[in-house]
């Protein structure tokens, strides 16, 4: 093995050797943890503000432990945390933001490889988006799912209930005392949400990426089997950096293609389709909308969970979790796909089962033989729009209706139940102004709620079209991600409320039905909207963020940097 990068800092006599060691000695390392054994970060996503990792405090115990046993020294470090539930204006906008943080955090202190302690949705992907710009031997710890939500007698899930609950309030068929009451009943134990949503998916996507252990994405927080994977993924990091097994000859393009291919299969939120080109961007991966689509398509949705189906994540836990979905879909996968473990994918299936084929279900059972995330374009989006075909209304997939317009959020909100408003459940609801620079920073507002007057009607969903996100616990016939955004100009700011659209998933189109001619002349009379704030990081971020189908990155973060730093500190 080659000299321990930890060794530039705290090998030799000199001056900059002493006062790296010395002042690592004032909490009461001795001599020999210097010695030129491994050095792990432990990179930390815990904050009382992100509930879905406020239980890390103890997980990364385990973590240390385990790296103590393989003869590493563990040394913990704070980055910035994404907490979805209470950041403002979104969690999106500082996904790019605490990205640079773990980057600058991995490259600059004298750590061999880093663990990535992720749970809340962005977490993961600002986590991995960092460490792939450094190129250092990483390996993700999940923090775990909560327990099923109950309410008076069934399961409740994160979010999917919430939107359903806060429709039937307004629908007037639930109280608002039974409202607040399901508040409790839903999120009972640390974790994060335990439906397929976004948090989820992402733990899904790294073991399917190969870059955790197996079984990292179902194990409830509150489960032993999690302490004793952390354990052992601070056991494995030091072999890694031992073997040299960087993150650069695991994230291949056979692993993002299987990525993709497994969300497909598990119904995965339509985030993990801007994170994982994020991703790839790091590691100078080629992958792009289209891969998605071409990807996807075939790949049925054999993950019978909520938002696309019924259960939640302990139960597909206790099923198989995601080593059984792979060996379900094995024939669609590079099973040759190289791991953390150092061994090939198709090593890593050879043990795993499905005990419980209602909650992953066969192939011929799937909940839809084409799952995936269809890729929509034309006239409306010429770069791209995605909706998630599992979670949509079947009799919708192909609809023309009349757009009512919503200009931005603050316009929707205002308006939205207001009696006189022009809408039925024919109707496209169009919501501008969303993406990446509009927001700023592409909020889950996608999943637009319904007018009061149509669900006291009954109505459910309508096709909601739009250049925001939605949450990967909601559901319904929502086009997300429209690109170019209506905030610099994108077909999407020239849509008018009467104007006919069509969608039709099938064959992948979106179709705005007005002539060449009149949207020339609207272009000519368009305002670009003057961004919320012009200087600090959101001035930083409306200047440099790539559009949907580019990941959202910030331009200028795009590729790996490597971790070479040739310069001491003093």
């Amino acid at each position: 093995m080659t000299k321990l990068r930890s060794q530039h800092w705290f090998g030799g006599l000199g001056k900059d050797a002493f006062i790296h060691r010395s002042w690592m000695k004032n909490n009461g390392l001795p001599d020999d943890a210097f010695d030129g054994r491994p050095v792990i970060g432990i990179c930390n996503t815990f904050s009382e503000f992100t509930p879905c990792n406020a239980h890390f405090r103890g997980l990364v115990e385990h973590i240390k432990a385990g790296v103590l046993e393989a003869g590493g020294l563990p040394l913990e470090f704070p980055v910035f945390s994404c907490g979805e539930s209470n950041l403002r204006p979104t969690a999106m906008l500082f996904r790019n933001l605490a990205s640079m943080d773990v980057e600058e955090a991995i490259r600059g202190n004298p750590m061999d490889g880093v663990v990535l302690m992720a749970g809340c949705d962005k977490t993961t992907p600002s986590l991995i988006m960092g460490a792939a710009s450094c190129d250092l031997p990483s390996i993700v710890v999940s923090g775990g799912p909560m327990l099923n939500g109950r309410f008076r007698g069934r399961e409740i899930g994160s979010g999917t209930d919430v939107w359903k609950f806060s429709e039937d309030v307004r629908a007037g068929i639930m109280s608002e005392r039974e409202f607040a009451q399901a508040e409790s009943a839903m999120s009972r134990s640390p974790g994060h949400c335990m439906t397929m949503g976004t948090a989820s998916t992402m733990a899904s996507i790294v073991e399917a990426l190969g870059i955790a252990l197996p079984g990292n994405a179902a194990y409830p927080a509150v489960d032993a089997h999690r302490a004793r994977l952390a354990r052992m993924s601070g056991r494995r990091i030091v072999e890694m950096v031992e073997e040299d097994l960087q993150l650069s000859q695991v994230l291949t393009k056979k692993a993002f293609e299987n990525a993709i291919r497994v969300n497909g299969a598990i119904g995965g939120s339509t985030n993990a389709v801007v994170h994982l080109l994020a991703i790839a961007g790091r590691v100078g991966v080629d992958v792009t909308l289209d891969d998605w689509d071409r990807l996807g398509r075939d790949v049925p949705t054999i993950v019978d969970l909520m938002p696309s189906g019924r259960f939640l994540m302990e139960d597909f836990c206790y099923a198989g979790g995601v080593p059984a979905v792979m060996k379900e879909i094995a024939d669609l996968l590079h099973v040759d796909a190289l791991t953390i473990t150092g061994r090939t994918l198709r090593d890593e299936l050879t043990e795993a089962k499905n005990y419980n084929p209602q909650v992953i279900r066969p192939k011929h059972q799937a909940l839809t033989q084409h799952g995936g995330i269809a890729v929509l374009r034309g006239n409306l989006a010429p770069d791209g729009a995605i909706i998630k075909p599992s979670a949509a209304s079947p009799e919708l997939m192909r609809h023309r209706g009349r757009a009512v317009v919503f200009e931005d959020i603050d316009h929707y909100k205002a308006t939205i139940d207001d009696p006189t408003l022009d809408i039925d459940e024919s109707c496209i609801m169009v919501l501008k102004n969303c993406g990446p620079k509009g927001y700023p920073g592409m909020a889950e507002v996608g999943n637009m709620a319904l007018p009061r007057k149509l669900l006291q009607k009954g109505v459910r969903d309508m096709v909601r079209i739009s250049d925001a996100r939605m949450s990967g616990t909601a559901f319904g016939t929502v086009v997300l991600h429209t690109t170019p955004e209506a905030a610099i100009g994108g077909p999407l700011a020239l849509v008018q409320s009467g104007d006919v659209i069509e969608l039709d998933v099938e064959a992948r189109r979106l179709h705005l039905d007005v002539s060449d001619e009149e949207l020339q002349r609207r272009r000519a009379e368009w305002e670009a909207p003057i961004p919320a704030m012009s200087s600090g990081y959101q001035g930083l971020y409306v200047e440099h963020v790539l559009q949907a189908d580019r990941g959202a990155d910030l331009d200028f973060l795009v590729g790996c940097r490597g971790h070479a730093v040739p310069r001491e500190s003093h």
